[in-house]
Order: structure tokens, then C-alpha cells, then sequence
């Protein structure tokens, strides 16, 4: 199995050191969601998390985007401890959560609209950033008027209209069926290309991480550690061809064999049937 050290170079843009998170349940118990995580994430690196559910892989997004703060250790951004929400940082969810009475332009142009920017300053990219995902022409259209997988490409659209550093993506396409759900796989590597962020990206499924990343940080169950870290070999861009080669599936073997081994199984964890 090809395993990557864990590294803390100078030009990091994220990294997490020693890094612990503890919820209170109703009963007033403390469940602790992760313990000592200690990774870093390199300037334009696409990086996924694979894990059991609970296992803390949305805590770790919330943390970077400083919508949490840790229980113990240190999250910073770009060498700056995260202590705050952080206007430069994009969110993509499981569901698209557009506003039902805003158009695909206006839910585009939101976030600029919440940090108090100008919205003529960003119309521009707003624009442009529609195109590139493909829905020149449904500017003016509802959300009830696309589909669910148009719909997620204007999420995307929206998290990177301010322009951030970095692009956090908690498990985006789940909801998809299979075939727009590859279909946004190769879309989003495209744009990724061209957008140059920094991607953390939470997917239960093997065969969208080792298409999409530059390394899989595979977490134990909860309380979450990384338990390995693969990296991929394939070069780029990647096209939809590379999913039915052996080299492809060899790949995806490693990363279910370090599931198996580091015990993220053993509580019948869904795994998303394409990567079993």
C-alpha cells in the first residue's frame, strides 16, 4: 500500500495540529468527534476525506471554515489560526440550499450580498462563473426550474463567486444518481483546474475520491484520526475513460483495503455502491 508521511512545510494552507473536537450530547455526556489530527494540505491541493459516518470528517470542514473551534490543538489557514468565521473560504453541501425565490444569478451573487461587498463588482464573475458551469442561459430561472444537478452547479457557482482561497465540499454530489454524478465529477476537476483553490473534499465514495483527488486521507471511526493518507498517481485532467482502466481500479482497491484495515468498516459504514 502506498502511504504519503504526514508533512508541515512553511507554504501550507491548511493544517491541523493535534486537533480535537468534543460535542455535548442532550444528556450532558461529552462525545468526542475527533482526536489528535494532525495533517496539512498544500496551496491547490485537491484533497478528499473517506471515513465512517460520525467519524468527524464535516466537523473538519467546519473547523477550517471557523464555524467551530477546536477542543484541543490548532487549525490554522495560510500560517493564521482560525479563530473566526472566514470570508475566504467557499461552501458546497450535500444539498444545494439555493433560495427558492432568488433567481440562479442572485443565489450566485449571495454570499457577496451577506459580506456586505459590492454586487456590481462581482456581476462580472457572477456571469462568468455561471458559464463555466455550464447554465448560460438560466441566469434569470428559479431554482424549481433545474434540475438537481443543475442545481448543484449553481452551489458551486455561488461558493467561489468572492473569490476564496479555499473550497470546502461536504459530500456535494450524494444526492445525484450515478450518471450526473460522474458527469460532476469531471466537471468539477475542470473547473478546479482552472479556479486553482485549495479543495477539501468529504465523499463516502472510493471511486469519487481516487478520481477527483491528489491524496485520500481515509479516517478512523469515531473519535476520528487519519488513520492513512494514499496518494494518486494519475496525472491530469482525467477523463471519465480512466474509471474502466486496471490501473484506475488498482487505486481504488488501496484505498478500500486501508477502509478495511484501519476499522472504518467495522460499524457497517455506507460506502456508496460505485466504490465497493
Amino acid at each position: 500500500m502506498t502511504t504519503r508521511a504526514i508533512r508541515f512545510p512553511d507554504s501550507e494552507a491548511i493544517r491541523f495540529v493535534d486537533v480535537g473536537h468534543q460535542f455535548q450530547t442532550r444528556e450532558g455526556q461529552d462525545l468526542n468527534a475527533l482526536e489528535g489530527v494532525c495533517l496539512d494540505i498544500l496551496p491547490g491541493e485537491f484533497v478528499s476525506i473517506v471515513g465512517p459516518s460520525g467519524c468527524g470528517k464535516t466537523t473538519l470542514l467546519r473547523l477550517v471554515a471557523g464555524l467551530l473551534a477546536p477542543t484541543s490543538g490548532k487549525v490554522s489557514v495560510g500560517g493564521i489560526e482560525v479563530r473566526a468565521p472566514r470570508p475566504d473560504v467557499g461552501l458546497v453541501f450535500q444539498q444545494a440550499l439555493l433560495l427558492p425565490w432568488l433567481s440562479v444569478m442572485r443565489n450566485v451573487l449571495l454570499p457577496v450580498d451577506v459580506q456586505g461587498r459590492r454586487i456590481a463588482d462581482y456581476r462580472e464573475r457572477a456571469s462568468d462563473l455561471i458559464k463555466m458551469v455550464g447554465l448560460a442561459g438560466f441566469e434569470k430561472r428559479l431554482p424549481s426550474e433545474l434540475s438537481g444537478g443543475m442545481q448543484q452547479r449553481v452551489a458551486l457557482a455561488r461558493a467561489l463567486v468572492h473569490d476564496p482561497k479555499i473550497l470546502l465540499m461536504d459530500e456535494p454530489f450524494a444526492a445525484l444518481d450515478a450518471m450526473t454524478r460522474e458527469t460532476m465529477n469531471v466537471e468539477l476537476q475542470r473547473i478546479w483546474a482552472r479556479e486553482h483553490k485549495t479543495v477539501l473534499f468529504v465523499t463516502h465514495g472510493i471511486t469519487e475520491s481516487a478520481f477527483l483527488s491528489d491524496r485520500v486521507v481515509i479516517m478512523t471511526p469515531r473519535p476520528g484520526r487519519v488513520a492513512v493518507i494514499i496518494d494518486i498517481p494519475f496525472v491530469r485532467p482525467r477523463t471519465a475513460q480512466l474509471l474502466g482502466t486496471p490501473e484506475f481500479a488498482a487505486v481504488a482497491a488501496q484505498i478500500r483495503e486501508a477502509f478495511d484495515v484501519s476499522g472504518s468498516r467495522s460499524r457497517s459504514t455506507p460506502v456508496d455502491s460505485e466504490g465497493i
